[in-house]
């Protein structure tokens, strides 16, 4: 159980904000540890999040001015990150991490919106945080100490498998892939249900025989200590309806997954440099207190 001596503030509680902080809870963080920032107060929390020592405040502005802060977590969309950093910079400090989740807010946005005192890292977190199987890549900027970076990986690590990248541009490829990648796993099993359909099953049936064949499928190659490859391997008998199927499948998929993250990286990389970032930053210069 994590116990920083300041508390985890959360700015943000929507779908992500919403998953982090189910995880954490879920996994042992002490409620009275943890501030959360959400527009609509309680009513944003997650269900089960409504815990008496878990403190929430409806605008930044309501935290005192000598607020302390062992992490503060930006859990909001990236077009809200210029204002949301004009009015975090009074907890701006050595001891406090600014952990940011927004897709495509690099470490230098950061540090342009926020300071150059600022220790900060960017995460790339997943949907499948709110049940506990999510992926976090983390990439520390400069001046983030050990005890930070292991506050950080714990936060991550409560909602599943945390890793560090040691260059921030492999985030864009990390974004397409475990960050996107959630949405193609469902587009794929709407896929599956629809081609049942085509095959003469019933819709309610299609649906359960598809989202029970992929929530399986997951589940036992999280277990499993095999690879992929080897379990599709197991599944293929010679001459059989699998190998029929994957004669279909394989020759297009791969080619069409490289193009898919191809586009959602290269989508990432530009919501990353693109020139109106900066221009918010120095419009929210004048936008503290």
């Amino acid at each position: 159980m994590l116990s920083p001596l300041m508390p985890v503030v959360l700015v943000g509680c929507g779908n992500m904000g919403r998953a982090m902080l189910s995880g954490w809870l879920r996994n042992g963080f002490d409620p009275g540890n943890i501030l959360v920032i959400a527009r609509k107060g309680h009513a944003d929390l997650p269900e089960g999040a409504q815990h008496p020592d878990l403190r929430v405040l409806r605008d930044i502005g309501d935290l005192p001015r000598t607020q302390k802060a062992s992490a503060v977590v930006f859990a909001v969309k990236p077009g809200a990150m210029a204002g949301v950093m004009g009015s975090c910079r009074f907890l701006v400090n050595p001891e406090t991490v600014f952990l940011s989740v927004a897709a495509g807010i690099s470490l230098k946005t950061l540090q342009d919106g926020l300071g150059s005192q600022t220790r900060s890292v960017r995460a790339m977190p997943n949907t499948p945080t709110a049940v506990g199987r999510g992926v976090t890549a983390l990439c520390a900027g400069p001046g983030v100490g050990e005890e930070q970076k292991k506050l950080c990986h714990t936060l991550g690590e409560s909602t599943g498998l945390a890793v560090w990248l040691d260059d921030e541009r492999l985030m864009d490829a990390v974004t397409a892939l475990s960050g996107s990648g959630p949405a193609y796993i469902f587009h794929m099993t709407e896929a599956l249900t629809k081609a049942g359909e085509a095959l003469g099953l019933p819709p309610r049936l299609a649906t359960a025989l598809a989202r029970h064949t992929v929530c399986g499928s997951g589940e036992l190659m999280y277990q499993s200590a095999d690879t992929a490859e080897q379990l599709r391997q197991y599944v293929t008998s010679p001459g059989g309806t699998t190998e029929a199927g994957l004669a279909v499948l394989m020759p297009e998929l791969t080619s069409l997954m490289t193009r898919t993250l191809q586009a959602a990286a290269e989508r990432s990389a530009y919501l990353g440099t693109r020139e109106s970032h900066a221009d918010a930053i120095k419009n929210s210069q004048g936008a503290e207190q």
